[in-house]
């Protein structure tokens, strides 16, 4: 199991008579830190919801890492011996529905080229600055890993393309959100805040307020903007300034351009806000893929299949494009020198 660390942070905003409190439990899930955070619930009640939220992502975490023993692990070892192996029917729900946002952004969001995430070395805690071997990296393209080369048969799924190594890291902390806001709502909490490592959830309101949270500035280590979400809105992005390496004076991310099978660096981020439905926080964490790999040429494109009204790229330069719906949200702690509008 991975290790927790839980801090308890009851903060008091104002006196109990006067103003309700807000509850925070904090943890470190997914290689990322988690803050739950909820508004105006009794004590008693904000930590049961929290423990349990904390304890499903802890069981989703253990169960879909992609180097350390699990569930995908042995999925993976699986298909690399052309056999098939039997999962149940949540794992089986998660791999359906990601092939299917899969073919919604041409590909470009793939979670069956785990092989090559760990050939640039990001399937471990820690990253060395050693780029892949080129000869590597082509026969995994030649072979186009898909999550269309999967086979469901009752319980038991099985790969045509031995190829094919799932890393649900593009998607899990999307899903994560939805299950966390379900379990939250289901122990009477209608106001939280819900953050897995940057890809955010706001339910209800705090106080009278909507929640309002910062945009990263990729190059510096604050907050370039801040944003209000409405209720049941989550919101993703997708950077290489998180997980990533540099050699000879360029940084590499962890996020992988399956068409070339290198880390994408068409931009410094793409940041996506998804409509509230019960599938907004994948939404949310899937859908910044395309645009992060793609840029802002298809972004516009993409935003509309996912049902996207509000999304916000950063290109290398530090220049902003992003949608009209977005930028008419925006509240600037840093104002970029350019900003553009994307439709």
């Amino acid at each position: 199991m991975m290790r927790r660390f839980l801090v308890l942070l009851v903060a008091l905003l104002l006196p109990a008579c006067s103003k309700p409190a807000l509850y925070q439990q904090e943890s470190y899930v997914f290689g990322t830190r988690v803050v739950i955070s909820v508004w105006g619930a009794p004590e008693n009640q904000a930590r049961e919801a929290t423990a349990a939220a904390l304890g499903e992502l802890d069981r989703l975490h253990a169960k879909l890492h992609a180097w350390r023993p699990s569930e995908v692990l042995h999925l993976n070892e699986a298909f690399a011996r052309g056999e098939s192996a039997t999962v149940d029917d949540e794992l089986a729900g998660m791999l359906k529905q990601a092939a299917r946002y899969a073919r919604q952004s041409d590909e470009l969001f793939n979670p069956a080229v785990g092989q090559l995430v760990a050939l640039w070395g990001f399937h471990r805690d820690t990253f060395e600055p050693v780029t892949a071997d080129p000869k590597a990296v082509a026969a995994l393209l030649a072979a186009r890993p898909s999550l269309e080369d999967l086979r469901f048969d009752g319980a038991k799924v099985s790969s045509r393309n031995r190829a094919v190594a799932i890393d649900l890291g593009g998607y899990a902390k999307g899903w994560a959100l939805d299950r966390v806001a379900g379990i939250l709502r289901s122990k009477g909490v209608n106001n939280a805040l819900i953050n897995i490592g940057g890809n955010v959830m706001a339910l209800g309101r705090k106080n009278a307020e909507r929640w309002k949270i910062g945009l990263q500035h990729p190059r510096k280590p604050a907050a370039m903007a801040s944003i209000e979400l409405n209720d049941g809105e989550a919101i993703g992005t997708s950077g290489d300034y998180q997980r990533y390496f540099e050699k000879d004076g360029q940084r590499y991310s962890h996020i992988i351009d399956p068409r070339t099978g290198k880390p994408a660096q068409i931009l410094q981020a793409a940041t996506v806000i998804a409509p509230a439905g019960k599938e907004a926080g994948t939404i949310s964490d899937i859908a910044t893929k395309p645009l992060y790999i793609g840029g802002k040429a298809s972004a516009p494109r993409f935003a509309e299949r996912f049902g996207i009204r509000d999304y916000l790229l950063i290109d290398p330069q530090g220049a902003i494009f992003a949608s009209p719906s977005m930028l008419s949200r925006i509240a600037w702690l840093e104002k970029p020198d350019t900003i553009a509008t994307l439709q």
